[in-house]
């Protein structure tokens, strides 16, 4: 059974961590994106997701700022030295969130209700004596069973019962499970809620979404494996460092903790171990002991250790400037990373190439960082959608935004489909009425170029409205005012009557497939009489 925890929660701890009043509509973006805002913002509009322009014209008043994660963590030491004085086993889960086990706390104080009261208080009084004050929204406690379930019971400021996680989990969205693209891909097939997912048979969700699925469907059951009492590791896999001379600046610190990180990473990776739990611990040069845990939901690679230990270390060097936390009274002597929780590792699937999949992670930072320096439109990349001409078929969309466009695409949403109660093309997996066979040509020119289309007795081939063509069959093609080719086999046509409820966007047209002399094949199109070369095959 999944150990009882409770979870402090502080919602928008982007903007709360800011120092920004309370009355002050706010927003902290990043990559030209909101990622959080303030309750008076988020009452005119804001969203997390919004771009800053989209932001600033719901809330013309709106004061943008750019995220500072080291400023996060740093203000988040004075929640957690708070959580802290309730158990020394709290565990930050990212800036913002941190959890501890109930089991003495919730027996000393006289039951979860109680423990949780005193949390939630204890954390409300923290913020203002940091100088911090909650313009996200006051911090929330809640107690479930396991981690995943007490996060969602934070979120509404609850105690679930013992034994009833999965009933609370039920109604919520398939998206909390916090994997994008599994949501997506189960809100596809119908599978919109946690309880939907949770009463699916776990032998085939297994097989159908992997490893990936079956942990978040005992997530939806109320299952949470990550609250059971941590596999202690072995003592040799810590990694430790002594400065010769104390170090009281944070990037010389964080310069050590990287390579530090990068040697635990490769010790565990050699046994096979995967750490999902970390104890930072460093010692002063006066016997001063500062501990921290940190987890993370899946495993943590060598960049995420060292990101975590730089934020650990800017809260504790920098825990006097303006923080209830207290700053060490001299500078670290030692540095230790110990894997407190680990377990075997269930390996990762490698690139075509053999690199590693955390290449994509590095890809997705780079080219967001991009967005965010040159704007969203610098980084496209090709959406597949339905059409019927070959440069119809894909579109160039900004690549933060593919999967929504490509769902958009396909659900008809770009204007495909006709108005409600008319019949004609959607996306929905029907067929495309008129769309061209494939394979697909190799050559889409982005300016059709111009062509004429003569029967044996060189009139001008046509194509009637029932699809035939007239007055005769295709015997000579002539591109771009070039010589004449002779037309050895042809296909088509296929006539297409777009948009026909539309009166400013109806098209009329028609494509034929046609093989040359020469050798060459081309896709053409006429359109109130004129043919031209959309696309060439090679």
């Amino acid at each position: 059974m999944p150990v009882r925890t409770l979870v402090v929660w502080c919602p928008d701890w982007p903007v709360t961590a800011t120092g920004l009043r309370p009355e002050v509509a706010g927003a902290v973006v990043q990559a030209n994106r909101v990622v959080a805002c303030s309750v008076v913002a988020r009452a005119r509009g804001v969203r997390a997701g919004l771009r800053r322009r989209e932001a600033q014209a719901r809330c013309p008043e709106l004061v943008v700022l750019d995220r500072d994660t080291s400023l996060e963590a740093r203000a988040f030491e004075a929640v957690v030295a708070a959580v802290e004085a309730f158990s020394p086993r709290a565990e930050v889960i990212r800036p913002g969130q941190c959890a501890l086990a109930t089991r003495g706390p919730s027996r000393y104080f006289g039951g979860d209700e109680a423990l949780a009261a005193q949390v939630a208080a204890a954390v409300a009084g923290a913020l203002p004596a940091a100088g911090t004050a909650p313009a996200g929204g006051a911090p929330r406690v809640g107690v479930a069973d396991g981690p995943f379930a007490a996060g969602l019971a934070a979120r509404r400021g609850i105690v679930v019962a013992p034994g009833q996680s999965g009933e609370f989990l039920a109604p919520w969205p398939v998206g909390a499970l916090g994997r994008p693209e599994l949501a997506d891909l189960l809100g596809r097939l119908g599978i919109r809620t946690l309880g939907q997912l949770a009463a699916l048979p776990a032998p085939d969700v297994a097989s159908r979404f992997g490893a990936d699925g079956a942990a978040a469907h005992r997530l939806a059951q109320g299952r949470d494996e990550r609250g059971l009492e941590p596999r202690v590791a072995p003592p040799d896999l810590a990694a430790t460092v002594s400065f010769d001379s104390p170090v009281e600046r944070v990037d010389t610190a964080a310069f050590a903790a990287r390579a530090l990180a990068e040697d635990l990473h490769q010790r565990l990776v050699d046994r096979g171990l995967a750490c999902r739990r970390v104890r930072v611990e460093a010692e002063t040069d006066h016997g001063e002991r500062l501990v921290r845990l940190w987890r993370t939901d899946g495993s943590f690679t060598a960049a995420a250790l060292a990101e975590r230990v730089r934020w650990q270390l800017d809260g504790w060097l920098r825990g006097g400037e303006g923080s209830a936390a207290e700053r060490p009274t001299a500078g670290l002597g030692r540095l230790s990373l110990v894997p407190d929780e680990v377990a075997p590792d269930g390996g990762s699937q490698p690139g075509f190439w053999g690199e590693s999949a955390g290449v994509d992670e590095r890809v997705a930072r780079a080219l967001a960082r991009v967005q965010g320096l040159l704007g969203p439109e610098a980084v496209v990349a090709a959406v597949v959608s339905g059409g019927r001409g070959p440069a119809e078929q894909v579109r160039l969309v900004p690549w933060d935004e593919r999967r929504s466009a490509a769902r958009a695409l396909v659900l008809g949403r770009q204007g495909a489909g006709p108005p409600a109660g008319r019949a004609g093309p959607a996306g929905d997996g029907t067929p495309w009425p008129g769309r061209i066979p494939p394979p697909a040509p190799g050559v889409v020119h982005p300016d059709p170029v111009p062509a004429q289309l003569v029967d044996r007795q060189g009139q001008v081939v046509g194509v009637t409205g029932r699809g035939s063509l007239e007055p005769g069959h295709p015997s000579r093609l002539s591109v771009a005012g070039g010589a004449w080719t002779e037309v050895v086999a042809w296909g088509g046509p296929w006539p297409v009557d777009e948009r026909w409820w539309d009166p400013q966007a109806h098209r009329r047209r028609a494509r034929v497939q046609v093989a040359t002399a020469d050798g060459a094949v081309h896709l053409l199109a006429v359109e109130a009489g004129r043919w031209s070369v959309e696309a060439t095959y090679d």
